[in-house]
């Protein structure tokens, strides 16, 4: 499972015209789910990015996270993550989780970041989208639960 994780002054994601999911000041967090991937991905990746503390202190340092500062977050789901470009000049998403298992292992993961008690919005799932946001720093993560949680 990989994340996007950027820190944002505010973020929305629209749908045929419609604001479906908006935050300000919080994380936006683009997810790909892995074929691969089961619930201890969710589990570990959901905690990590929860726990991040990339809000700066008074001295500058990144010691806040979403709690201390009252921030939420936008979920918004993207197998496009999960590509392969090392050969040719076309992608491969071989890796990237079917529909039927990406969908539910991305609103597991919705779940478990609510559970921790940040408020949380999301886009939709498997519908094209625009993502507005604007990024605060830049602080831009990337995070893989493959290349952390079993030591890769």
């Amino acid at each position: 499972m990989r994340a996007v994780v950027q820190r944002v002054s505010r973020a929305s994601v629209v749908f045929d015209g419609q604001t479906v999911g908006q935050i300000e000041h919080g994380y936006l967090v683009l997810l790909g789910v892995a074929d691969d991937d089961d619930q201890d991905d969710v589990i570990y990746l959901a905690q990590k990015v929860a726990g991040l503390r990339i809000f700066e202190d008074k001295n500058g340092k990144m010691n806040f996270g979403l709690a201390d500062v009252g921030g939420k977050m936008l979920i918004v789901s993207q197998f496009t993550l999960l590509a392969d470009c090392r050969k040719g000049r076309r992608p491969s998403f071989i890796a990237a989780a079917r529909p039927e298992k990406a969908g539910p292992l991305y609103r597991s993961f919705i779940a478990e970041v609510r559970g921790q008690g940040i408020e949380v919005e999301t886009g939709l799932f498997q519908v094209h989208m625009d993502v507005k946001s604007v990024n605060d720093g830049p602080v831009t993560l990337l995070m893989d639960s493959k290349k952390t949680l079993h030591g890769i």
